[in-house]
């Protein structure tokens, strides 16, 4: 089922540059027209190896039979929960990584998907890892290979809406080193099914400029709000590829912030100093649930109600640092369908956070190794000739602005106020203190983007 290159392992490099959705398949068969519209024998999926989940597995999901969304595949909806799953423990383990005091944004989504699809070229531990990373082992599809397929339909779902209220767009591209002949499957299906078509670079001669090339399509496809993704001097003459995925949001609240209403406010940072943010304020009905210890939970509607801005808001008593530390998929989604129609008074600071970091180390912590190993990473299915690739780094780079209109993410003050309400009756949502916010799209529990709002005042 699988063979190594013969002769010494050439120390090549694969980068992957993570902002969105994209990935290495290899596979056989006639590429399809669409892949919305196509059925699994339409894209026969090959890898070099296949991984078979053993029987044995423990979710901690027993009990009774979930309840799966109308109209949704279990597959696409398992994988969606495998994705979140990823998410909530991704974060953890970068939140500890991390200063109390600094901001944190990412998209969780993206980072998932071009490594299940970067896990298309590997065998053996690599491949294993892979599956249990990023929690692939716990969907009901026993072999790997499959799970592509229901990405791609994933993505249907997330992409191709009908709703045009909200724009929530990706963008992908390979690019290779012109000397080197890429496997000729693994470049169609690409194309096909995720849209990232191969474009040759000369990294070996013009790296500097390959770097600006790479950097330049990056910051178009993301309206310009991610740019140097590529920090200088990260390709050289051993990249031999470069994986560019970009995942582009922007909503527009259902109910919007009036500006007339927007003062300027103590924000208590986490540090126990304090900063002016620009609080905005409303008052109407939104899904809310005071939850274990005081904990707020906020979900703010976009046109269209199918994404949504939830917001977790700790008790004054409690630190965040404290619901981060205790977050699981299992604890959101508990939260999450707690949520009642609630009459409110809602304060939320204007913010916008910009965070870019290494993912390396931070996957390796969690038992990835092999990937990023020269050593002992195993990843033949990428170049024609099956040379010996391994991940060299990763970057990731993500982008969100919330103001009165609503938001922007890309992976990538008035003296006199009106409509302000004095009603004790009302409950109050007032995040002057630092909170988690996530971006998701409802029907699946999709988490798109992620962060820590730990202090609004920068920028």
């Amino acid at each position: 089922m699988f063979s190594s290159a013969s002769g010494k392992r050439q120390l090549c490099l694969l980068s992957v540059l993570l902002l969105g959705l994209w990935g290495p398949m290899v596979c056989q068969g006639s590429p399809v027209e669409d892949i919305c519209l196509a059925k699994p024998r339409d894209v026969p999926v090959n890898p070099m190896c296949i991984y078979r989940v053993p029987d044995k597995k423990a979710t901690g999901e027993e009990g009774a039979e979930p309840k799966i969304p109308e109209a949704t595949n279990r597959r696409v909806w398992e994988l969606s929960k495998a994705n979140s799953r990823f998410a909530t423990t991704f974060y953890q383990h970068l939140a500890n990584s991390k200063n109390a005091k600094d901001n944190i944004f990412l998209s969780p989504l993206s980072i998932s998907t071009a490594f299940a699809m970067t896990k298309l070229g590997a065998c053996n531990d690599t491949l294993k890892q892979l599956m249990e990373v990023f929690k692939f082992d716990t969907i009901s599809e026993k072999t790997s290979d499959q799970i592509h397929f229901f990405f791609a339909k994933l993505n249907c779902r997330l992409y191709r809406k009908a709703n045009k209220s909200s724009k929530l767009v990706s963008a992908n591209r390979l690019f290779g080193d012109k000397s080197l002949t890429f496997n000729e499957t693994y470049q169609d299906i690409s194309e096909v099914v995720y849209g990232a078509k191969l474009q040759p670079l000369d990294f070996k001669a013009k790296a500097e400029q390959s770097r600006e090339t790479i950097n330049k399509w990056v910051a178009n496809k993301t309206e310009g709000r991610i740019t140097n993704v590529i920090p200088q001097g990260t390709i050289d003459e051993f990249t031999v590829l470069v994986l560019v995925n970009t995942i582009y949001f922007k909503g527009l609240w259902k109910s919007k912030f009036s500006p007339d209403n927007t003062r300027e406010e103590l924000f208590h940072k986490a540090s126990e100093e304090t900063c002016s943010a620009s609080m905005m304020y409303q008052e109407g009905k939104f899904r809310y649930r005071r939850v274990a210890e005081g904990t707020q939970v906020l979900e703010l509607p976009f046109k269209g109600d199918d994404i949504t801005m939830v917001l977790i808001l700790p008790s004054p008593e409690k630190s965040l640092a404290k619901v981060e530390q205790e977050l699981s998929l299992e604890v959101l989604q508990e939260w999450l369908d707690e949520l009642v129609e609630t009459m409110l008074v809602v304060h939320v600071p204007r913010f916008r956070l910009e965070d870019s970091f290494s993912l390396k180390e931070r996957l390796k912590d969690m038992g990835l190794h092999d990937l990023f190993s020269p050593d002992r990473a195993k990843l033949p299915g990428i170049t024609a000739e099956g040379q010996d690739l391994y991940v060299s780094e990763a970057f990731h780079k993500a982008f969100l602005e919330v103001n009165e209109e609503g938001s922007e993410a890309a992976a990538t003050t008035g003296i006199m106020f009106s409509g302000r309400s004095l009603n004790p009756n009302k409950v109050t949502f007032k995040a002057n203190r630092p909170f988690l916010v996530l971006i998701r799209e409802v029907a699946l529990n999709t988490i798109i983007f992620m962060g820590r709002v730990a202090n609004p005042c920068v920028n």
